[in-house]
């Protein structure tokens, strides 16, 4: 009991460093981009001020059980996907509980918040959350697809399904690294992450210059909070996730902010770029090209490592 105990402080501490680091970061990025467009931005503390704001307000506005749970499952999600990774190798309190599951749970935990939103937004019955829904749910299936194909070459190359077993098998220098053994499965990953990030030119779903009714207005106070919290933690977990499969993973916090950091960039870049795509669109991308290269890397890698 004891020893769980000690793994539950270690799992509430890699939540809070990864929340820190992903408020941050979200407050860096929007100053960012507000210089790319000659704006001055926010300052990068602000998510703080504005988590904290809004879990201080309460609403009297009442939709039904499953519409307040849908920015609970959200951060469930969110939260999930982190504690099923390790945020360092070979850390015990930043290792998490990556020995209770492997890629295949992370994957779930992944598809779950973006299902319990998709629910909660539904019970509140407006018009707009059913097309909020069905952007989000298609663009996200889209991009999952070249991921998915990506984690399948990993699988056959490393011959698990363990998060934790594929760092390991990148250890020993930059030339072990899956950018480098298998380019293929890091370049349709990539490719996903910019669906997945939610920036243009893939940022229709949210849509704030067209749609003047979504989550932001839809869930206020505190379930907005919950949202803000989630979408700190979900981006680090998901900058974590790919640092660990694809770049080598992490010894130490410094090791980790860079990595995460230039993999961040190359959504922020493309998104500063180009314009926004609408949803045919997005789909018609991630199931071409992006498609394409994940079902080659499958296929090399079958090759090269399969049985």
């Amino acid at each position: 009991m004891s020893e769980w105990l000690v793994k539950g402080g270690y799992a509430v501490v890699s939540v809070t460093v990864a929340a820190v680091y992903g408020i941050l970061l979200s407050g860096i990025i929007a100053r960012t981009l507000a210089r790319v467009q000659g704006r001055i931005g926010i300052p990068v503390w602000q998510g703080f001020i504005d988590i904290a704001k809004n879990a201080a307000k309460r609403t009297a506005v009442s939709h039904g059980i499953m519409f307040y749970l849908g920015p609970v499952f959200r951060l469930v999600g969110g939260i999930g996907t982190l504690l099923f990774i390790p945020m360092l190798y070979g850390s015990e309190v930043f290792g998490n509980f990556h020995f209770a599951g492997d890629i295949i749970l992370v994957i779930y935990f992944i598809l779950f918040g973006a299902l319990g939103m998709a629910l909660g937004a539904s019970e509140g019955g407006h018009p707009y959350s059913a097309i909020g829904i069905g952007r989000g749910l298609a663009q996200f299936a889209a991009f999952e697809v070249p991921f998915a194909l990506a984690v399948i070459a990993l699988a056959i190359q490393y011959d698990t399904l363990s998060v934790y077993d594929m760092v390991e098998a990148q250890q020993g220098g930059v030339a072990n690294w899956t950018l480098f053994t298998n380019p293929l499965a890091v370049t349709a990953a990539m490719l996903s992450l910019l669906g997945s990030t939610g920036y243009s030119p893939f940022d229709v779903v949210g849509s704030p210059q067209e749609i003047p009714i979504g989550p932001r207005t839809e869930f206020q106070s505190d379930f907005i909070s919950l949202m803000q919290l989630n979408r700190a933690v979900f981006a680090a977990a998901k900058l974590v996730l790919f640092m660990d499969l694809f770049f080598g993973g992490a010894t130490n916090l410094i090791e980790l902010m860079i990595k995460t950091w230039a993999i961040y960039m190359v959504p922020i870049f493309v998104g500063a770029a180009f314009p926004r795509y609408r949803i045919d669109q997005s789909i018609r991308f991630f199931l071409r090209w992006p498609t394409l290269i994940g079902i080659a890397a499958v296929v090399l890698a079958d090759y090269w490592y399969g049985a």
